[in-house]
């Protein structure tokens, strides 16, 4: 490919008078007259012009080095963190809670166990039925294989409303997912 003669030219001979001997005492007879030609109230404050972008430059390589140590630590930092599972309540199936709270209704029948979706409510009319009643939540507690059941609604006595006793256990269990 070739380009045409028009569109680049370049003039060897200007650069070759920049780079003469002559250029270079022109240039030291330029900087020893400087003083006298200018003042030093220019040079002064030229000088400081000078420093003050020399103290710019170094302390903006500095940082930048800084920066760039910084970053990799925090690579390093972040390839040493662990990888932590996601930890998440999964619903318990219905049937299963509902053929739990019948099996309840059995063993305690002092107490009325009603399913409420994965949630088993449970209640005694009188406070006479303490004793059954704490041993259905501590069975609930214990019921089923990997659940975790907490307690969302529990009173007794003169704050319940309509019964003396009643609890509402609400009843999950735990799901390890990766992350």
């Amino acid at each position: 490919m070739q380009f045409p003669k028009t569109a680049f030219k370049f003039d060897w001979r200007v650069l070759q008078r920049y780079l003469s001997p002559q250029a270079t005492e022109d240039l030291n007879r330029f900087l020893e007259q400087l003083p006298q030609r200018v003042g030093q109230t220019v040079l002064i404050a030229a000088g400081i012009a000078w420093a003050s972008a020399g103290a710019i430059g170094l302390f903006t390589t500095i940082q930048a080095k800084e920066l760039t140590t910084m970053r990799m630590e925090l690579k390093n930092a972040k390839a040493l963190q662990p990888i932590v599972p996601k930890i998440k309540d999964v619903a318990v199936d219905q049937n299963e809670v509902k053929s739990f709270s019948e099996s309840l209704t059995r063993i305690y029948p002092g107490l009325s166990v009603k399913q409420q979706g994965a949630a088993i409510f449970i209640t005694a009319s009188t406070t006479a039925n303490f004793g059954q009643f704490r041993e259905a939540i501590g069975h609930v507690q214990n019921g089923g294989s990997g659940w975790r059941v907490s307690v969302d609604k529990l009173c007794v006595g003169r704050e319940c409303k309509q019964s003396q006793l009643a609890a509402l256990l609400k009843i999950n269990k735990v799901s390890v997912d990766k992350p």
